[in-house]
């Protein structure tokens, strides 16, 4: 089954997000085509993680101290320093320090940079986080910092090369007679001819040059994105990534971006941006470009505003399509960490199966609406690519106990219990036990043979003080019994283990369990090993 996730955050005409519209409020359309509604939920961002549950000690030696607070909220700072210019970085690294200093004890943040030169894993330690972005400097991979001849923007390139447009062309044409022919001659000859021949073939390569270096920031750029909405996503808890960037144009990794946005959805990972330009504006900088002369100066500027968009559109994209904010237009940045830190107040999360759906890479375009005669502001991704290929069951399997063992979420759709016990096995080594309790007679089987039928995926996992995966291990039960066997022997229930060598320190176990059905269970655990 191909499930398409649309995060959907609604809003009144005061800009206030609602979140008590039901499930028959929404209509959903793929390509115009009406769609039922197979999954939904209203997620708010102020609300508590499911509480971590005391934990039954058995057989320990010596009871354990109060554990610390548990985090709840991770949020993934990535710097564009591939596009960031020193001048907004200077700028947004002060604010973001600022921001730092008023984490919460349950807060926990990563600093990532999409070059990869600069990175720090979840963490409460500000001094470790200002010391990071104290270390983020520019690192362009498409520029060199001097003006280039022709003096040609990734935007340009990608009209020129791709999309053959000729007016483009002669500017970038003029820049080159300006900077490398003194402008050219002033009457028409063949020498003139040749010169302008010679400066059109400059601009084709420089283009050309551009183009691909353009591409390849974009694509280091997204690849980044990628592996740190997959970090994000193994978080147990409200996990946020919070783009800084002065944005980045993107004609050709369209697939790639919204993958990524599915990746974000499907794991609950809320993707807000905060344009590092602040206000801006487009005249040329004439300590650093040359400024052409009319009638090519209309032309240039117009191209720079059309660029300025055109790269903030990535960044509003992933904002819209995974349920977060786009801070833009404003040199409060220090409002716009806050804001953004902040996610909208209520939101919505839908899910249909698009019926007869072709594999064959398409996008289709998605749209969402609210039933009624009031008017509602609404923020939701425009379409998806369909999958070129489908995905089986077991792979389905697979990556729905995946999901639910780096989650917070509580499910009792089977009859499981869980306990804990340790004991030390040195002064800086101890044995933990992850004891699971499966009610056997209550479960549902499928009757083959004469036997009762069904199999268990039992996954206990460890994770640290700060969310950061330890170890897992997964075991299957296979239960074949006869009704005999059910009534008597196994009656009382069977039992599943798990042990860890651990470190002292403060742990979440997290158990997910999972059936043949599809069925979940899925609880939580702390402990504290002095």
């Amino acid at each position: 089954m191909n499930l398409v996730e649309v995060r959907a955050v609604v809003r009144d005409a005061h800009g206030n997000a609602i979140g008590n519209l039901k499930q028959e409020d929404f209509q959903l359309f793929d390509n115009g085509k009406p769609q039922v509604i197979t999954r939904f939920s209203v997620e708010e961002s102020g609300a508590r993680p499911p509480a971590i549950k005391a934990v039954k000690e058995e057989a320990s030696p010596e009871a354990p101290g109060a554990a610390s607070p548990l985090p709840k909220h991770y949020v993934a700072y990535l710097f564009d320093d591939i596009h960031l210019q020193f001048g907004d970085l200077t700028q947004v690294r002060s604010a973001a320090i600022r921001h730092f200093q008023n984490l919460q004890a349950t807060d926990r943040a990563a600093v990532f940079t999409t070059s990869g030169q600069v990175q720090l894993d979840f963490t409460d330690d500000r001094e470790k986080l200002k010391e990071t972005l104290n270390r983020i400097r520019p690192t362009s991979i498409a520029t060199t910092g001097a003006t280039e001849c022709p003096n040609i923007s990734y935007y340009m390139a990608d009209l020129i090369v791709n999309k053959n447009d000729n007016q483009a062309l002669q500017v970038a044409t003029q820049d080159a007679l300006d900077c490398a022919f003194q402008g050219g001659p002033t009457v028409k000859s063949a020498e003139a001819a040749q010169m302008t021949q010679q400066a059109g073939q400059m601009a084709k390569t420089a283009a050309r040059r551009q183009l691909q270096l353009g591409d390849h920031e974009t694509h280091v750029s997204l690849a980044t994105l990628r592996d740190v909405v997959r970090r994000i996503s193994a978080m147990p808890g409200q996990r946020s990534i919070l783009i800084v960037s002065p944005g980045f144009y993107n004609p050709d990794e369209l697939w790639e971006q919204n993958v990524l946005a599915e990746q974000a959805l499907h794991s609950y990972v809320t993707i807000s941006a905060l344009d590092a330009r602040g206000l801006y504006n487009d005249m040329p900088d004439a300590s650093t470009k040359r400024v052409p002369a009319p009638p090519f100066l209309q032309l240039v500027l117009q191209y720079q505003h059309d660029e300025a968009f055109a790269n903030a559109d990535v960044l509003s994209e992933l904002a819209n399509s995974t349920g977060g904010t786009f801070f833009h237009g404003n040199n409060d940045l220090d409002q716009g960490f806050k804001q953004l830190d902040s996610p909208p107040e209520h939101s919505y999360l839908l899910a249909f199966s698009p019926q007869d759906l072709k594999y064959d890479g398409r996008f289709h375009n998605v749209k969402v609406t609210v039933k009624g005669p009031q008017k509602f502001a609404i923020q939701a991704r425009k379409g998806y690519y369909a999958p070129r290929q489908a995905v089986g069951e077991a792979e389905q399997a697979k990556q729905q106990i995946q999901d639910e063992v780096f989650s917070q979420e509580e499910l009792h759709e089977l009859p499981v219990e869980m306990h804990t016990q340790f004991f030390k096995t040195t002064d800086d080594e101890a044995r933990l036990s992850v004891l699971v309790k499966l009610d056997v007679p209550r479960l549902h089987y499928r009757k083959a043979n004469g036997r009762n039928n069904n199999n268990l995926t039992v996954v206990s996992a460890l994770f640290d003080r700060n969310g950061n995966y330890v170890t897992g291990v997964q075991k299957v039960v296979q239960m074949h019994w006869k009704d005999e066997t059910l009534s008597s022997k196994v009656a009382s229930g069977v039992t599943v283990k798990t042990s860890f060598d651990v470190k002292p320190g403060s742990y979440v176990v997290r158990l997910v369990v999972r059936d043949d059905e599809g069925q979940l269970a899925a609880q939580n655990g702390a402990i504290e090993i002095p």
